[in-house]
């Protein structure tokens, strides 16, 4: 498969020198523009990173498939849109930070969903051969697994290891029938998938039977804080931005009544930044169609960056550990 032609190019405003978005590395001819020679400057589950790859997972096939709202698609350029007017270039929370990040596009959807997912794995594999760290914006939450499925097989497979996972969504998505709210039943039967963590669960959205099977298959309800983010080997982050209150985060394929308010999320996204096991991060469902004034995809920003600043941290704890 030629991966550069099933990368879309990103849609990006005028970028400002004044903005953080303008030290973004974009890629105009996709992951043909990046020869994997840079330097590795810092750990992730064990591996050896070079910079990070951010790759719009523009589909929401799978959301359509379980009736969701539709839009999702467009999530990944109402980010960067946002992203392009937020944050300051040189921002506190980043002082120091010069690991670069690399645009790489969008995925172009392919004839059915599976054949858009095998696209996206093609992809994130390609990117962990050049020593990216992927970063998912989508999308329908589906593409979690084809961008996770990836890291199993090109990261710990290899290397006889397992992935876990922290997931923030009001949904388990377990579901067995294919969409948007099948990616975790299908990473739990491919295999590699260790512990699987959820936090945000809402009891009326989701089905006794998919909550058994959930936990008949080591999936745990978390409570735990953001600073006692349990150790593993290697592991997934990814965020469902309809765990967010929808009064805060309007633009979701299903939005929630009552969710985690996006500040007690933030906090969550920048310590799976500073966690040093974590080696892929995603921010899923955004819906600018329903996104009154571009709330939620500014607050898809929000999150990127709080990442971005608890990676810093982590860069430079391990900086400091080899001096």
């Amino acid at each position: 498969m030629n991966t550069n032609e099933n990368i879309l190019k990103p849609v990006w405003p005028e970028l400002r020198s004044s903005r953080w978005a303008s030290r973004l590395v974009q890629c105009p001819s996709g992951l043909a523009s990046l020869d994997g020679s840079a330097d590795r400057v810092f750990s992730a589950g064990s591996h050896r990173f070079s910079g990070l790859g951010l790759l719009g997972l523009a589909d929401d096939e799978g959301v359509r498939l379980n009736g969701g709202r539709l839009g999702a698609r467009s999530g990944p350029d109402a980010f960067r849109q946002a992203l392009a007017v937020y944050a300051a270039s040189e921002a506190a929370a980043l002082e120091g930070f010069d690991l670069p990040v690399f645009d790489v596009g969008n995925i172009r959807p392919g004839d059915s969903l599976t054949e858009t997912h095998e696209r996206v794995c093609a992809i994130v594999t390609e990117m962990l051969q050049l020593g990216l760290m992927p970063v998912g914006i989508g999308g329908g939450h589906d593409l979690t697994f084809p961008l996770v499925r990836a890291v199993i097989d090109t990261l710990l497979k290899p290397q006889q290891k397992t992935l876990d996972g922290v997931y923030f969504d009001a949904h388990l998505d377990v579901r067995e029938e294919e969409g948007s709210g099948m990616p975790f039943r299908r990473l739990i039967k491919y295999g590699g998938v260790g512990t699987l963590h959820l936090f945000g669960m809402d009891p009326l959205s989701n089905t006794a039977e998919h909550l058994r099977w959930f936990e008949a298959h080591g999936g745990r309800l978390a409570d735990w804080a953001p600073g006692e983010w349990p150790d593993s080997q290697a592991q997934f982050v990814s965020i469902c931005l309809d765990v967010v209150d929808m009064a805060q985060a309007p633009g979701v394929s299903a939005p929630a009544p009552v969710g985690w308010p996006a500040a007690r999320l933030a906090e969550y996204a920048e310590a799976a930044g500073r966690n040093p096991s974590v080696c892929c991060f995603d921010i899923m469902e955004l819906c600018p169609a329903n996104d009154e004034q571009g709330r939620t995809a500014r607050l898809a920003a929000h999150l990127f960056l709080r990442f971005l600043a608890g990676l810093n941290q982590r860069i430079l704890n391990q900086q400091g550990a080899a001096a």
